[in-house]
């Protein structure tokens, strides 16, 4: 016999044999919320823009999004999203992409404290999704959930970096990019 490893409280003469399962390290927390962007365009090419539900000041329009839920794929989200925040279903749209990457953004420290009850998030991360919407305006409904919009109306892609808030500028100009050729009917 011969020990593997003495334990703390081994007492002279007597060895005692400790096995221990292999130390792991925690998988460190991702600091961006995961989260899904919408970009719902009309069949002329103009893209659905949303106002913030109690907001003032000049940017208060942006285009749907919402967080992923434990055990959601960002796909399924994205239908989610789309029916909670404007009514929209999944048999009004057809999915034209889903990028493949994450676009992220980190929030102001002001909004990191107001958010704490989320969670540790510095910021989010997005997968992005392009639709066609195939319905008609009265399908887009903002009274299905709990209301994010007050108000929304249809507009040019190319114009959503500067109605959204400062913070979220650059993703909205990489959305810009990388769908623009859906903005044409």
């Amino acid at each position: 016999y011969r020990p593997k490893r003495l334990s703390i409280g081994a007492r002279v003469g007597r060895a005692y044999c400790t096995r221990r399962a292999p130390m792991t390290r925690a998988k460190p927390r991702d600091p961006y919320r995961p989260n899904v962007g919408l970009a719902l365009f009309h069949r002329q090419g103009l893209v659905f823009f949303g106002r913030r539900q109690n907001t003032e000041g000049p940017y208060q329009w942006q285009m749907p999004q919402g967080g992923i839920d434990k055990g959601e794929t960002p796909r399924d989200a994205a239908f989610r999203e789309m029916e909670e925040e404007i009514g929209v279903r999944a048999e009004h749209v057809d999915l034209l992409e889903e990028t493949a990457d994450w676009l992220h953004y980190e929030f102001p420290i002001e909004l990191r404290a107001r958010m704490k009850s989320r969670g540790p998030y510095i910021g989010q991360k997005q997968k992005c999704f392009a639709f066609r919407f195939k319905g008609r305006d009265s399908d887009i409904r903002l009274d299905t959930h709990s209301p994010e919009f007050s108000d929304w109306r249809w507009g040019a892609l190319e114009t959503a970096p500067e109605l959204v808030i400062p913070f979220k500028r650059a993703t909205y100009e990489e959305v810009v990019r990388r769908f623009r050729k859906y903005s044409v009917g």
